[in-house]
């Protein structure tokens, strides 16, 4: 368990960037990583340090130039299931890191203190199997100041320890669809948001998750949202306000008003809606049309473009 003095000092005390390649690079086998540079690509050769252990690839180390870094799903027909500790760490210079969707677990540490990083994308392909649920390491993205926005796949299981504290940019992380964190999420650590000071909502679409109280410290703006049917929930998250998400079309107040086709949306005050349409359920194509939030427990929705489509089909979702 990692103590506040070590977030005070931003990393644990560990070789990081230079001395973090030199360590990693001088214990790997030289047999192991002439094979696997042998197999690889020559633009991967430069990037990245592996070690193959039961039958998997753990990406121990990072030595490219960084801005937009795609981490492969194998490495010569192996996959690739593990981001070691600290592997990225100190690593200013990456913009974006797109994981391939083998990885089940991400290190601890494993991005700390990149703060040229920008967009972090998760997408695990595996949504069910009690190994298949992708594991967040402690402190595996503190003080990435530049980070806007995560997306995660649905088949998260744990976000560890300070995980994202400090990334005082982050508007929005999607875990699941639609800017959530998914329904497998059981446990979220401490601290894991700590001083996201941007950070306004939080959408969760199943039961209230084992939390501390420190998991929103710093966070003054944010509100958490969760879905009817759910267990658990009360008036707050950490100290956090929790609303229940449960925005309804009244379906007596259809109708067309002012050449403009709408209905009536009804709910919890102050919960944001999206309106997005279709003109096609077998193959839909959904496009937001109108953002708003419910003032008053209700408000009006009209699309004035309706009559330029020979069908138009409807839905509400959370940012």
């Amino acid at each position: 368990m990692k103590t506040m003095s070590s977030l005070a000092r931003g990393l644990r005390p560990r070789p990081r960037a230079t001395d973090l390649r030199s360590v990693l690079v001088a214990r790997l086998l030289p047999l192991l990583l002439l094979q696997l540079l042998l197999a690889l690509p020559a633009r991967t050769k430069a990037q990245f340090a592996y070690e193959v252990t039961n039958g998997t690839v753990t990406i121990a180390g990072y030595t490219g130039r960084g801005g937009a870094v795609v981490i492969p799903s194998e490495v010569n027909g192996v996959p690739v299931t593990n981001i070691g500790d600290d592997a990225f760490a100190g690593c200013t210079n990456l913009i974006s890191v797109t994981i391939g969707n083998t990885v089940t677990n991400i290190g601890d540490d494993a991005f700390a203190g990149c703060s040229g990083l920008r967009n972090v994308t998760i997408p695990g392909s595996a949504t069910t199997g009690s190994n298949s649920f992708i594991s967040i390491g402690e402190l595996a993205f503190s003080l990435c100041s530049s980070v806007t926005n995560v997306t995660i796949s649905k088949s998260v299981s744990s976000i560890g320890d300070y995980a994202f504290d400090n990334c005082t940019n982050l508007i929005s992380i999607t875990i699941g669809n639609s800017d959530t964190i998914g329904d497998y999420v059981t446990s979220i650590g401490k601290g894991a948001f700590l001083k996201c000071i941007t950070l306004t909502s939080v959408y969760l679409q199943g039961n209230e998750p084992d939390v501390d109280a420190s998991l929103f410290d710093g966070d003054n703006y944010t509100t958490v949202y969760y879905l009817p049917g759910t267990t658990g929930w009360g008036p707050f998250l950490a100290n956090r306000p929790a609303l229940l998400w449960n925005p309804q079309v009244q379906a007596g107040s259809f109708g067309v008003r002012t050449n403009q086709f709408g209905f009536a949306i009804t709910g919890t005050n102050n919960v944001v809606v999206v309106v997005e349409a279709c003109t096609n359920l077998a193959n839909p194509n959904w496009s937001p049309l109108e953002t708003n939030t419910l003032n008053g427990n209700s408000f009006y929705f009209s699309d004035a473009q309706w009559t330029n489509y020979g069908s138009r089909f409807y839905r509400l979702r959370w940012p």
